[in-house]
């Protein structure tokens, strides 16, 4: 069985495909038992669209692997953790757990809206936090 660092290196590889893409550097994963279901990264710039959040995108995709929306035996990994339309579109589709890497101070769902994710979703941060972050850091140097 593999772990959370393993999964999360996994939305990594995406957040760094994104990066390439030139849209913020987030990256985001779905595993239901030991399978991933869905891969997916930002696409805001390339779908000129504000809700094409990796999230969004992964769900999406799970969802269809699924055949149903709800991901209730699913674990969702990412990067960043979710905005406040993230956490609701988590907490709709009822994950299992979600395990994100670096808190975001500006926009995260805990600072805003802390009950937007189901009741039952289990919640671990922390997991290849400064990686993440790192990533985010240098894309915004660039841009500045």
């Amino acid at each position: 069985m593999a772990t959370d660092a393993f999964y999360m290196k996994k939305a990594l590889e995406e957040a760094r495909r994104a990066y390439e893409e030139d849209e913020i550097p987030v990256g985001a994963v779905v595993v239901c038992g030991d399978r991933i279901l869905a891969r997916a990264h930002n696409l805001t710039e390339t779908l000129t669209d504000v809700t094409a959040h990796a999230e969004m995108q992964v769900i999406t995709a799970a969802a269809n692997a699924l055949g149903g929306k709800y991901l209730n035996e699913c674990t969702l990994y990412v990067t960043l953790e979710p905005c406040v339309m993230c956490a609701g579109a988590i907490g709709w589709a009822q994950v299992k757990r979600l395990v994100y890497g670096a808190t975001d101070e500006k926009r995260g769902y805990r600072m805003f809206a802390p009950q937007a994710i189901h009741p039952r979703t289990e919640v671990v941060s922390g997991v290849m936090a400064d990686e993440s972050m790192a990533l985010l850091k240098d894309f915004f140097k660039g841009k500045r």
